[in-house]
């Protein structure tokens, strides 16, 4: 079994006592189904679990219901499962087939008699008309393919040597060279591997490159299929987006290039299809700032964009027969930036950060400006050997009006510093992680008013 870091969260929630329900949501084959059923063995005895794909009855039943306790009537003649009050959990699986049920999670939370799970794909794309968003009866889990840390972890790297890893991060002390290398070796298996739990599973299982590209390329095709359900008269351009993603990113600077789609190109006419990819967590955008300056929200631009795979896996058996033999023998005559980037990309917002990068004609291109222990810190990827140039990160550090304290450099090497600049290896960059406030209690002195 895949150990997961979600694992935790969703144990917390079905351990605990809280009014809500929980949807698990995320793209096509990253493991919610499965990660849900291991979770629930652990806590619940009675398990009902009711998949709208699989029960087309079930769809139907739960149209047009009056209330908790009519779906609770319906459900009953749909399961053999006791329903016991206080020890049953109900799992809605591939809930964006039955919309209804995600807008009546509200009464059977308020019901009190079972506790709820919901998971499913595309559910950004197909239940954002929804009618009723339950506000407040609802929390959400976002699932990504396992991040390279996961994947350490399912090739039985030991949790000494991550330990040991994540204290080098922190002091900015070198590491060992013996572990250096190999962790650069596997850090190169990733970018081929990458993190659908199918393909990690069949890598662990027959360390076959070409079984695990046959997997991928499932993957992929099923990708095309949803494609292909949405809007079938036009498809509003997702197949060919979809189709440009490895390309586009070949190019010197990454970013989309609308007229590679058609040259008379208006940005109107093609961006639900890029809504659409973001929705679905087939693709990540990463947005253009004009400022790298603190919220970086406020100078975001949303047609200047680049756009990455979900999987950097995926994305490498999309590129031309050989790319995987050409990455784990460091062949220089292919461009390692894009799977490198795109690598970095999945990583940074598997844990949590907004993905934006900075552009100006004056003072260059930084690949990733992130909101960092509230502060702007850019981040550069180098795949190759020169990585100390880096004339816009440069640039960015001397300009007293952004004040930036710190950038950091993912590359090949092992971690040394420079000024501002700490270069550290590109598997590294999964040791930034997002600060989450589980907690923030304010309380205001109202006295002198009263």
């Amino acid at each position: 079994m895949l150990e997961r870091r979600i694992k935790q969260e969703i144990r917390d929630f079905l351990d605990g006592d809280r009014k809500e329900a929980l949807m698990v949501t995320g793209a096509r084959q990253v493991g919610k189904t499965y990660i849900i059923r291991e979770c629930a063995k652990e806590i619940y005895k009675n398990i009902v679990e009711i998949n709208f794909v699989e029960n087309q009855q079930a769809v139907k039943l739960f149209a047009n219901t009056t209330g908790s306790k009519d779906i609770l009537l319906r459900l009953s003649a749909l399961t053999d499962v006791p329903m016991i009050p206080g020890e049953t959990l109900i799992f809605f699986d591939e809930v964006q087939e039955c919309p209804e049920i995600v807008t009546a999670i509200k009464f059977l939370v308020e019901d009190g008699q079972y506790r709820y799970i919901l998971s499913g794909s595309l559910l950004g794309v197909e239940l954002k008309d929804i009618r009723s968003v339950p506000v407040g009866y609802l929390s959400i889990l976002e699932m990504y393919p396992l991040d390279f840390r996961e994947f350490c972890e399912a090739n039985r790297v030991s949790q000494t040597v991550m330990d040991k890893l994540k204290e080098c991060f922190e002091k900015k002390q070198p590491v060992d060279e013996l572990i250096h290398e190999k962790m650069m070796e596997l850090f190169r298996l990733y970018l081929i591997v990458g993190g659908m739990p199918a393909v990690v599973d069949a890598y662990i299982r027959t360390n076959n490159l070409k079984e695990v590209l046959r997997i991928q390329q499932g993957i992929v095709q099923l990708y095309y299929k949803d494609i292909a359900k949405y809007d079938k008269d036009n498809k509003l351009y997702l197949d060919e987006i979809f189709s440009l993603i490895p390309s586009e990113l070949n190019h010197k600077n990454k970013r989309f290039i609308m007229k590679d789609l058609n040259e008379n190109f208006r940005f109107s006419r093609y961006e639900n299809s890029f809504i659409w990819l973001k929705e679905a967590g087939v693709a990540l955008p990463v947005y253009c700032v004009q400022e790298p300056e603190i919220p970086l929200l406020l100078s975001k631009s949303t047609n200047l964009f680049k756009l990455f795979l979900s999987d950097v896996g995926l994305l490498a058996s999309m590129y031309v027969d050989g790319l995987q033999l050409k990455i784990l023998n460091r062949e220089k005559d292919i461009n390692f930036g894009a799977i490198y980037e795109n690598a970095a990309a999945q990583e940074l917002k598997a844990h949590g950060f907004e993905l934006y990068y900075f552009n100006s004609k004056k003072q260059g291109e930084l690949d990733f400006v992130i909101e960092y222990k509230g502060n702007v810190l850019p981040l550069e990827i180098k795949s190759g050997k020169a990585y100390t140039r880096h004339n816009a990160l440069d640039n960015v550090l001397k300009d007293e009006r952004y004040a930036i304290p710190q950038a950091l450099v993912f590359c090949n090497e092992n971690i040394s510093t420079v000024d501002k600049i700490v270069y550290l290896p590109i598997y590294m960059i999964g040791f930034l992680e997002n600060e989450k406030i589980d907690e923030y209690i304010y309380s205001i002195d109202l006295s002198a008013l009263q």
